[in-house]
């Protein structure tokens, strides 16, 4: 297979603004030089803190944020360069699924107006009866019944929603979707539906997932690969399957060994990373995570490391990566 979406030294800052007059007092680098590629068929994951990027990389994808620089080619077309009309079209093969499922669909809309919009603002006409056989065939499509498409969002459980918003996505049939944490907002054994859910659609329509999530170990469990980002910076790469055997970097590291376990046999004691997060607000020279590093050294702080192969098969950006 080949590669389906191949994204190159993305980037994007905001400027945030305050005072009485709203000036500019700083600005923040959100996503800093991404380059990632995803082949048909796969699913990526992205881990990492909240605000480390995750959620924005997924806008600047979906053009939904225009990037500073970079550039996102989804089946060999820059998604950069495309005028209005065309990346209205592009996006049908698109799409994404949001975290939160309450506020996700318009609540004055029913399930059944909700799924008919993404056809009417991409101009695909279809008969009363077209249209009410497409609805029913979405909502089996995700576990629901056509009697749920008559229903309010607020009718609905969250388990519901957002299954709802799961056949919303898949409306138009695309090839590739965000999935931004998708779980999160929803009870544990919600989450396992869903996920498997996800699993099934993936085989029966062949789909290719951006999946983001901070629970690395449902993302070990359900991704194909894993990319781990700190500071609007991709750290790491790494199997999903081998995460725990392979992973080099020691952000990596520290993510793995805060995994809760249920078995006590497993459990060993956990250190929590020392030192302060630098600010987004201006970002230090070499290494973004070497203020938590306890294997820092001089070359760390003066040189940023960039994203090169391993020895464990993914691709890690230390000057001195883990591989014992």
């Amino acid at each position: 297979m080949g590669k389906l979406l191949e994204i190159n030294d993305l980037s994007v800052s905001f400027d945030i603004k305050g005072g009485l007059f709203l000036r500019t007092i700083g600005t923040i680098t959100a996503v800093n030089k991404v380059s990632l590629s995803i082949d048909e068929g796969e699913i990526l994951g992205v881990v990492g803190e909240s605000g480390c990027g995750k959620s924005t990389l997924a806008r600047l994808i979906l053009r939904l944020v225009e990037p500073d620089s970079g550039s996102v080619l989804f089946n060999g077309h820059d998604v950069l360069k495309m005028s209005k009309k065309v990346l209205r079209q592009q996006r049908r093969h698109m799409q994404m699924v949001f975290q939160d499922p309450y506020s996700a669909m318009d609540p004055r809309y029913t399930i059944y107006r909700s799924l008919i919009e993404p056809f009417q603002i991409q101009g695909v006409k279809l008969d009363p009866e077209m249209r009410g056989k497409k609805i029913d065939e979405l909502l089996e499509l995700v576990g629901l019944s056509s009697e749920h498409g008559f229903a309010y969002p607020h009718e609905l459980s969250g388990g519901q929603k957002q299954r709802a918003d799961i056949a919303r996505a898949l409306s138009l049939s695309p090839q590739f979707i965000i999935l931004d944490e998708p779980t999160a907002a929803l009870d544990v054994s919600v989450q396992a539906q869903i996920i498997k859910l996800l699993e099934g659609l993936r085989e029966r329509l062949n789909l290719t997932f951006l999946f983001i999530s901070h629970d690395l170990s449902l993302v070990s469990y359900f991704c194909d690969r894993v990319i781990i980002m700190y500071l609007g910076s991709i750290v790491e790469t790494v199997s999903a399957r081998l995460i725990g055997k392979t992973a080099c970097h020691p952000y990596t590291r520290a993510l793995i060994a805060s995994i809760f376990k249920t078995d006590p046999e497993e459990i060993t004691a956990t250190a929590a990373l020392e030192g302060e997060v630098p600010s987004p607000f201006n970002l230090p020279p070499g290494c973004v995570f070497a203020s938590r590093c306890k294997y820092v050294q001089p070359l760390c702080l003066e040189q940023t490391p960039v994203l090169e192969e391993s020895t464990a098969g993914g691709q890690v950006a230390c000057h001195f990566p883990l591989y014992d």
